[in-house]
């Protein structure tokens, strides 16, 4: 009789499991049975927003997240709480929020402390920023001093709406933490890169973590002066943001190579964008110092020097001009940048010397082609960009010495050179142009990247790389890492090759299995494009699959928990949607509506359950008001 009841209650007890996974929606333990398809089973508030705007009101600006499978933390850029939110992935809840003093989350009281040999940067016009280490002598005429401790992300810049939005000068933007899990980076609206040591944080109770470095990319957008950033805002009105006080935009969109310890990071708004490789072994012990280790990072006018550090220079918020380019002028960069490459144009048709096309030079270190394009390479000609190049080279007045005296010398090069026609690239039209080649340019921007372990090179997303619309190309980065051909060190990192995405504009790109990538397509900018996603061989650059059913991309992410690829897909013509791809046979899913700008993505693999930030709205449930993280799960 016992063995018959127990029989029945296991059958029992296996029908209601059959039928709880087999026809029940939002059932967050069904493993991967596949009767409903994908569907929200949670919500995660995200602290400090209400729809009344006191103190932040609706989560409706994020960017970047990323998750770390080891301690189940996915962290997310917040602008509007000026924070990166940290979500417990196991327990569907928000246990930190990695801020500066400024922050509206928690109001600053958890802002993180920077090391005290980190010095502060300075802005485009000569004056201190904020947006970075507030270590002394930081200053502002307004009032604010140094404390040792972040000083924060510029958060929304104009408006939390997408529309109206000026994300070039926004912050926090793109963001990676170290497969080890110990560090955070991420990237800054003051064009640099802020790296935690998440060894340092705790999250029960929340504490900050530590700040071993910020590291400029380029020059910092003058926040911080009389009229702040009014101008600059205004000219991402039609200018491409052009005008002097926008700096070099912000830091995005990056990749971190574990085996070599380089983070590639973009500024890659529309302009004369560009990508920077830094050295970030030992990060926690070296921070990255400027080359002059006890003066601040940036630009120094002329007629001032170390004697004046603190006194008379930097400004305190009073200047109102740009540094000016000039011979009596500094620079003093961070010591850990490997080189930069910027897509201006350069070689070919717009590089003509006695009338010959000018091609590329890949064994200099600082590449100026025949003295026809200045690297680095300003977007407004009058003031200072990046953090590369040297005295004799460079073209630009006051770069290649420190305020010290110091002579530097950091690879400089530019983007490929391409068919003006099909966007092709060959080995031989970088040095000897063809008559319809020219420099590779980016009015669309630079998106994503993502390393390739086979080959130890970069692929980076570049949405529109000749003046046809419906061309964009995913470019393959040596970054040459072993080379001593530039007088026993590295001639700096250089594009061996160009893919051609057709009627794509390749934003993201992410690893598969095996030598797969795929490719998220962004289908639209000034004109629509049907929707479709590539997946490529990352060494030939072959489309092995394309994918019409998923379209309108901004991130991607791969999950190996489940071998599937799931991309935010916020631009679908149809509505924005979760698009999933299984990575074993290249095939479409399924797509499952998110909300407006949901365009951020990640995956925990040991659950499959995927986190999407998303706008105030019926999604959000109980959240509805405030916005929310969603919590997608196969049923």
């Amino acid at each position: 009789m016992r063995s018959r009841i127990l029989l029945t209650i296991l059958l029992t007890a296996l029908f209601v499991l059959m039928s709880g996974c087999g026809t029940v929606k939002n059932c967050p333990v069904c493993g991967t049975t596949t009767a409903d398809g994908y569907a929200i089973i949670d919500v995660v508030p995200v602290p400090e927003h209400n729809p009344t705007g006191e103190p932040g009101g609706p989560f409706n600006s994020f960017d970047i997240s990323w998750l770390d499978p080891n301690r189940h933390l996915d962290y997310i850029s917040d602008r509007i709480g000026l924070a990166v939110v940290v979500v417990d992935t196991t327990q569907n809840i928000a246990v930190n929020a990695i801020q500066g003093v400024n922050a509206v989350t928690d109001a600053g009281n958890g802002a993180s402390v920077c090391d005290p040999s980190i010095p502060p940067i300075i802005s485009v016009f000569g004056n201190f920023t904020r947006f970075g280490c507030r270590n002394a002598p930081f200053h502002l005429i307004s009032g604010f001093g140094a404390n040792g401790k972040f000083g924060g992300f510029p958060g929304a810049q104009c408006c939390a709406s997408r529309a109206n939005g000026v994300n070039p000068m926004s912050g926090p933007d793109g963001l990676e933490v170290s497969d080890d899990g110990n560090l955070l980076f991420v990237g800054n609206g003051s064009a640099s890169v802020v790296v935690f040591d998440l060894t340092t944080m705790t999250v029960n109770p929340p504490s900050a973590p530590n700040v071993v470095a910020d590291i400029p990319t380029g020059v910092s957008a003058d926040y911080d002066g009389p009229l702040g950033i009014a101008p600059c805002v205004a000219s991402w009105n039609g200018e491409a943001g052009s005008a002097a006080d926008c700096g070099d935009d912000r830091a995005d969109e990056m990749a971190f190579d574990t085996t070599h310890q380089v983070l590639a990071v973009i500024d890659g708004d529309p302009g004369l964008p560009f990508i920077t490789f830094i050295n970030m072994a030992n990060i926690t012990t070296s921070h990255c110092l400027p080359i002059d280790a006890t003066l601040a990072y940036g630009p120094w006018q002329a007629g001032f020097g170390p004697a004046d550090y603190g006194v008379t220079y930097p400004f305190q918020g009073s200047n109102t001009t740009w540094v000016p380019q000039d011979p009596a002028a500094h620079f003093n960069p961070p010591s850990c940048i490997l080189g930069q490459i910027y897509y201006d144009g350069a070689g070919g048709l717009n590089s003509v010397v006695g009338g010959a096309e000018v091609g590329l030079s890949a064994g200099v270190p600082v590449d100026n082609v025949s003295a026809t394009f200045a690297c680095p390479d300003p977007s407004n000609p009058q003031t200072y960009s990046g953090v590369s190049g040297s005295a004799a080279a460079s073209m630009v007045p006051g770069v290649g010495t420190t305020p010290s005296g110091v002579s530097y010398t950091i690879p400089c090069h530019h983007g490929p050179i391409l068919d003006q026609s099909l966007g092709t690239f060959t080995t031989a039209n970088q040095t000897t142009p063809c008559g319809t080649c020219a420099g590779a340019i980016a009015p669309a921007g630079l998106g994503g990247m993502a390393w390739n372990p086979n080959t130890g090179h970069l692929l980076l997303a570049n949405e529109n790389s000749i003046p046809v619309t419906n061309i964009g190309s995913i470019d393959e980065i040596d970054p040459r890492l072993t080379d001593t051909s530039c007088g026993g060190v590295s001639c700096g990192p250089y594009v061996v090759n160009s893919f051609v995405m057709p009627n794509c504009m390749p934003t993201s790109v992410v690893h598969g299995p095996g030598n797969n990538f795929l490719i998220g397509c962004a289908d639209h900018d000034g004109e629509a494009f049907p929707p479709n996603e590539y997946i490529i061989d990352g060494t030939s650059g072959a489309i092995l699959a394309t994918i019409p059913y998923v379209g309108g991309v901004d991130e991607v992410w791969y999950n190996s928990g489940d071998n599937r690829y799931y991309l935010a897909a916020r631009d679908m013509p149809t509505g924005p949607v979760m698009g999933v791809i299984d990575a074993k046979t290249n095939t479409w899913l399924e797509n499952v509506a998110t909300g407006a700008n949901s365009h951020s993505i990640a995956v925990d693999p040991s659950t499959n359950h995927a986190f999407v930030p998303l706008q105030a709205g019926a999604l959000c449930t109980t959240q509805s008001a405030n916005g929310c993280v969603g919590v997608y799960a196969e049923q």
